[in-house]
């Protein structure tokens, strides 16, 4: 096998850089904007994590950055607290602040997010610079260096070892976070929110999570910011220094944590350049260098959109899963004794002002049977679904699965109770590999939290998980595509990763979406068979599907819907032959 350097070319170029300030070679000045690289990385990072990956755009990073650099410059110039104590009081303080702020922030959709963080941004910029206190604007000076025992750490090339340490344990820590079942919950925020929530994960909780990790990655490199400038001032943690953090993700690569490194590179070079030669250019002295900056982020985005590390050093490798260390699987659900009915819908009706889209439905699924939910376009088939898992709440009417009351309940309630579903427009995370996407349907059935991912103490369950979402691909018959990123895929088998996603949650009641559209005719004999294999098992399975020969062939019972009322239910063989049901659906009375 042909091995390739090129993986390892951002590995070496990073030794040569946390080496050269012990060679000689670096002269001091380089140290120094080394360090000022470093610190700007570890705000990156956190930007790479909310924005790039989390969806979030945020301008307003640096107020958290203003939060740590604050917090441990008041406690040591004015309480004379050692540095170092200051470190966890700089983290909770800005936790705490993120975690109100975010609160609300969080909460905002499309571009009231961005305008949310220029508006908190902002205010924090000028709440600095009022502050007596804090010193106001003319900042607060006389904050002690760094020490280690007795010695003061004033070399750059001291410092440079704090600083890269810290930049090293976020890359860590953020790398083992994505790898994560937290992290592919993050990762599923951007692209598939819907699908993200149908298999239990608390999306508002979720991203509040990555809000608040990273500023915290934020408020440490203000704590670092602070012990090396030795003074704090509101200038560097306004909105200008913050839309500069978010350009050094985009610039990077706004989904990839090393591109965070490169990016706070490429801007901090970049700019202290721009100050001596643009105003030499210019013939003028004057902030000329935003308007550099805006010029390159058009650039990047028109030609790098993806930004420079995936140019510069392709895709990222394929995940290599932990696998079990023995034969331990995950505990499977208890499933009801076959015709025991699990879900009963009384007179469930859904309207959107005047427009009533299922009206009156009332239908009943038993344990180990295949029901077909079946009728022409616009009958109302998808809307009874999304009333079912809580995606749409009903007008009136009840619902109820297992004894429990569906009235109220949201998708992630939905997942727990044992409801798997696919979409009738296909929800997958395209930038992640086919078996990430599969084992997200498993969310529920792990536990490891943000700690335990982020020291990658949850290997054991991980591998669980993942050899679960393996068993499922290959019971669909995708095995050979999983670790491709799932934006390749064609559409027909992106609707066997939803049904193998969906499997993984162990569900007790199986609803698919048109699960065979886009399906040839070996591929959908093929799900025929593993939904037979379902009903053995002891699944339920509510299908909606236009093929009626793939339906009828399957289904126990059928229940059709036209323009959102039932107008019959019955065995395939009835339904065939009621002329109700041909005349609005199976092409009239003959």
């Amino acid at each position: 096998m042909k091995l390739s350097w090129r993986p390892l070319i951002p590995i070496i170029c990073a030794l040569g850089i946390l080496i050269a300030p012990f060679t000689g070679l670096m002269p001091d000045y380089w140290v120094t904007l080394f360090n000022y690289i470093g610190i700007s990385s570890l705000v990156a990072i956190g930007l790479v994590l909310l924005t790039g990956v989390g969806g979030m755009t945020s301008f307003g990073q640096a107020a958290f950055v203003g939060f740590g650099a604050y917090t441990t410059g008041a406690l040591t110039v004015h309480f004379g607290v050692s540095p170092w104590l200051t470190l966890p009081a700089s983290l909770a303080v800005t936790m705490i602040a993120a975690g109100l702020i975010g609160a609300i922030t969080v909460r905002l959709s499309g571009h009231y997010l961005p305008l949310g963080t220029i508006a908190w941004g902002i205010a924090f910029f000028y709440l600095f610079g009022n502050i007596g206190w804090l010193g106001a604007h003319d900042g607060l000076p006389g904050i002690p260096p760094l020490r280690i025992g007795a010695h003061a750490l004033f070399d750059p090339s001291e410092y440079f070892v704090v600083v890269w340490l810290a930049v090293v344990l976020a890359v860590t820590a953020t790398q083992n976070l994505l790898g994560s079942r937290i992290g592919r919950a993050i990762r599923a925020l951007r692209r598939s929110t819907r699908a993200a929530e149908a298999f239990g994960v608390n999306t508002a909780g979720a991203k509040l999570m990555v809000f608040v990790y990273a500023a915290m990655l934020a408020g440490l490199a203000g704590w670092l910011y602070a012990h090396f400038q030795r003074s704090v001032s509101p200038g560097p943690f306004g909105i200008s220094a913050g839309t500069e953090y978010l350009l050094m993700a985009v610039l990077g690569g706004a989904g990839r944590v090393y591109g965070a490194i490169l990016g706070a590179a490429g801007i901090t070079v970049l700019r202290d350049q721009l100050q001596n030669f643009l105003p030499w250019l210019v013939g003028n002295t004057g902030n000329f260098e935003a308007i550099a900056f805006g010029a390159v982020l058009v650039l990047i985005l028109q030609f790098a959109s993806n930004g420079l590390w995936p140019i510069l050093f392709g895709p990222p490798p394929a995940p290599t899963p932990p696998a079990p260390r023995d034969d331990r699987r995950l505990p499977d659900r208890p499933l009801p004794e076959p015709g025991t009915p699990l879900l009963q819908a009384q007179s469930a009706r859904k309207a959107f002002g005047g427009l009533v889209a299922v009206n009156d439905v009332s239908f009943e699924v038993q344990s180990s049977r295949i029901i077909g939910l079946i009728g022409p376009n616009g009958a109302g088939k998808s809307t009874t679904f999304n009333l079912i898992t809580g995606v749409l709440p009903l007008t009136s009417g009840h619902i109820q699965f297992e004894g429990h009351a569906l009235q109220a309940q949201t998708p992630q309630r939905a997942a727990m109770l044992g409801l798997g579903r696919t979409f009738q427009h296909v929800e997958i995370v395209a930038d992640m590999s086919v078996i990430e996407n599969v084992a997200l349907g498993a969310h529920l059935r792990g536990s490891a939290g943000l700690v335990r991912a982020i020291l990658n103490l949850d290997r054991a369950e991980e591998a669980l998980l993942f050899a679960n979402a393996r068993r499922q691909l290959d019971r669909v018959g995708l095995a050979d595509v999983a670790f491709k990123p799932a934006g390749t895929l064609a559409l027909g088998q992106l609707r066997l990763v939803e049904v193998a996603r969906a499997l993984c949650l162990n569900p007790v009641l199986l609803l698919l979406d048109e699960p065979a559209a886009g399906l040839r005719v070996g591929e959908k004999k093929a799900l025929a068979r593993l939904l037979r294999e379902v009903r053995s098992e002891g699944i339920s399975v509510l299908l909606v599907e236009h093929d009626m020969d793939f339906v009828m062939s399957l289904a126990d019972r059928l229940v059709v819907l036209d323009f959102g009322t039932k107008i019959a239910e019955g065995i395939a063989s009835a339904i065939r032959q009621d002329p109700v049901v041909l005349e609005a659906y199976l092409g009239g009375v003959s």
